[in-house]
Formats: structure tokens, C-alpha cells, sequence
């Protein structure tokens, strides 16, 4: 059966699928990032995880997948395929797609934001369809925004548009991964939330 893998990187977690041509959804699974150990770990546990999923489709459906999607946090360069930064998984100019082409046998990978990624499948198939403009904002380890105009999403002059959860909204504040103190992420995100209950006296769950 002709499939893809779909694999989304987020600060915590990984989630990954893999999806036939008819956008049947074949199967699904999660790993941990792995952030704790370092870049490397992580950029090794993306490719290990692509690997596995690869094997699976091999085994269960007669054939490797035709293609991938990955979606990734921070700062991109699109065109050369190119994870430039992410604060929260402390990665620079990782060479992403190339990467996991190699380790897929030399299949066709597109490299995206995972936000702006969400924000793209938000526009076509979910509430954002049929609107000229929308904003997409997702909320989890960190904030991040997608922006929606006439059927594509804008990734900014740099590669960084919507990213909110780096706007310093209390100066002096909390460090964030990003070099920066007090930006919105650090006060609103998920991980944020959580760390705020448990402060409180919640506990970690």
C-alpha cells in the first residue's frame, strides 16, 4: 500500500504517523525527544524514529513509504532544508532534510514548521478553510503562530513569522531557552502552566 510517514517534533515530544494516498491513517505512534541529552540525541532519535517507522511500513503494508513530512520548531531555511535554531531543543544549522533522506533510502522529504505545518492542514481541512486570512496559534512546550493568507502561510522574511512565544512580555523575567528573559512562553505556554501549578503547591501532574 503507497504511504508516507508524518512526523511532528515538538520540545517534548515526537508524534508520527503513517498516512496512505487516500489520507488514511495506517498508524500512529509517540517517542520522547529526548531534549535532556543534548541536540545530537535528539536530531539521532529523529532519524531513529523515521528509521522504525520506515520498517513498519515495509513490513506491514508490502512496501517503504513513498515520501516524508517532518515538522520541526524554530527558525528554518526552507529552501536548503535547513533547521537553523530552536531554543528548545538547543540545535543550530542542523541539515534536517538531507539527513533523513539519507537515512530513509533517498526518499523525498519536505521539511517544515511544525506550527505553520499545523497551521497549513488548520487552513485546508479544519477552521481555517475557505478564509482569506486566518491565525493559527499552538500552545504546548512553547507559543507559536501560523499566518494564513489566501491558501498559504507566510513563513517571514527570516523564516521566524509567528513566532510570539519569544515577544518579551515581562521584562527581567524568567530566562528563556532563547537568551532572552521574560518572553511569553516562559509564563504562558503549557510547560509554563505546569511548572506554575507545581510551584503552587499542585504538584507535577
Amino acid at each position: 500500500m503507497r504511504h508516507v510517514i508524518a512526523l511532528d517534533v515538538g520540545g517534548t515530544g515526537m508524534k508520527a504517523a503513517l498516512v496512505g494516498a487516500d489520507r488514511t491513517l495506517l498508524h500512529e505512534a509517540r517517542r520522547p525527544t529526548g531534549r535532556e541529552q543534548g541536540p545530537e540525541a535528539v536530531v539521532a532519535a529523529i532519524l531513529d524514529f523515521a528509521a522504525e517507522l520506515r520498517a513498519i511500513g515495509e513490513r506491514r503494508f508490502g512496501e517503504p513509504a513513498a515520501a516524508a513530512g517532518i515538522g520541526v520548531p524554530g527558525v528554518l531555511d526552507q529552501d536548503r532544508g535547513v533547521a537553523v535554531f530552536a531554543a528548545n531543543l538547543g540545535w543550530r544549522d542542523v541539515p534536517l532534510r538531507a539527513l533523513l533522506s539519507e537515512r530513509l533510502g533517498g526518499v523525498p522529504v519536505a521539511l517544515g514548521h511544525d506550527v505553520r505545518t499545523g497551521g497549513l492542514a488548520e487552513g485546508r481541512l479544519g477552521a481555517g478553510r475557505n478564509a482569506a486570512r486566518f491565525l493559527f496559534v499552538s500552545v504546548g512546550t512553547g507559543i507559536a503562530g501560523a499566518i494564513g493568507i489566501e491558501g498559504r502561510l507566510e513563513p517571514g522574511a527570516h523564516g521566524d513569522s509567528g513566532e510570539i512565544g519569544h515577544i518579551v512580555v515581562r521584562p527581567g523575567g524568567t530566562p528563556c531557552g532563547c537568551g532572552q528573559s521574560g518572553c511569553l512562553e516562559t509564563l504562558a505556554s503549557a510547560a509554563a502552566v505546569g511548572r506554575a501549578w507545581a510551584a503552587a503547591g499542585g504538584g507535577p501532574g
